[in-house]
């Protein structure tokens, strides 16, 4: 069946939802993973070594949520911020993941230095609260993404049906690949990121018209948008240096571990750049 023509089950085709059908599609969606044993657990795990506070939390129905967020012992004003956020979107597993994974296994190498490191979930609100004291000292700023198969068989077609528009499939890149800010392009720091993921994973390759989802591929591996004119997360400071990863999990040629290692490896690669070049 082609799967633009399919019409979504919920709603009339051509007409925006109201609030009836988002509660019949929330109500649709079964939990597909425990926030406590796959978040909360392992930052209580981090709090021997690293500083952990909550900034804020999410009601979401009758659960309720507690943001965490990760800093370096011994805070020092005069070091440079680096800031590394998983989990904008929550289904991205290795945004979150990785991002712990690199602080247990990475960050004491950078000690000395600082980082903090964002896990948020809720609307933007309480990430800028948590960043607004620190957001003009960011040096480097690294936004953790993936892209799953469910992108193209629910989330994007439910979001076309909610916004009554047509669903076009549009693919998903076969690899890793980072998005740069057109509007203070970094070609020199995407590159030592790609080169230090592909250790560990393979990069996506530009389609038959040099693109990556509909984009120009500026350098290998490489798109550009502008960050700040669409609200994208990594624009929330003002640092020199950012990127946002995206990775394919459910490629044939990767594993979940080897998704969360290409993570962890981009935020070392990006933090030793940007202190290299400070």
């Amino acid at each position: 069946m082609n799967i633009a023509s399919a019409p979504y089950p919920i709603g009339t085709p051509g007409a925006p939802w109201g609030d009836e059908e988002r509660a019949e599609w929330l109500s649709r969606q079964p939990r597909q993973r425990s926030y406590e044993s796959e978040v909360l657990s392992v930052t209580e795990r981090l709090r021997s070594r690293f500083d952990a506070e909550q900034y804020g939390r999410l009601d979401y129905g009758p659960e309720s949520y507690p943001l965490m967020a990760i800093r370096s012992r011994d805070w020092r004003d005069d070091l440079p911020v680096v800031l590394i956020t998983g989990g904008v979107h929550g289904y991205e597993t290795s945004g979150v993941h990785g991002a712990l994974q690199f602080v247990d296994q990475h960050a004491a190498d950078y000690a000395g230095r600082s980082f903090r490191h964002g896990s948020p979930a809720e609307d933007s609100a309480a990430l800028m609260r948590l960043v607004a004291p620190v957001r003009d000292k960011v040096l480097m700023h690294i936004d953790l993404h993936e892209t799953t198969d469910t992108d193209e068989t629910e989330f994007r077609p439910a979001l076309a049906a909610r916004d009554g528009k047509p669903f076009e499939p549009a693919g998903i890149p076969d690899g890793f690949y980072l998005v740069d800010d057109s509007e203070n392009p970094q070609p020199e720091f995407q590159q030592a990121v790609i080169e230090a993921v592909e250790q560990v994973t393979h990069i996506a390759p530009a389609d038959d018209n040099g693109e990556i989802i509909g984009t120009p591929v500026v350098t290998r591996g490489v798109i550009q948008y502008p960050l700040k004119q669409l609200g994208l997360c990594a624009s929330i400071t003002s640092a020199p240096y950012k990127t946002t990863t995206e990775i394919y999990p459910d490629s044939p040629r990767t594993t979940p571990e080897q998704c969360n290692a290409a993570q962890a490896a981009a935020v070392c690669a990006a933090i030793d750049y940007a202190l290299a070049h400070q």
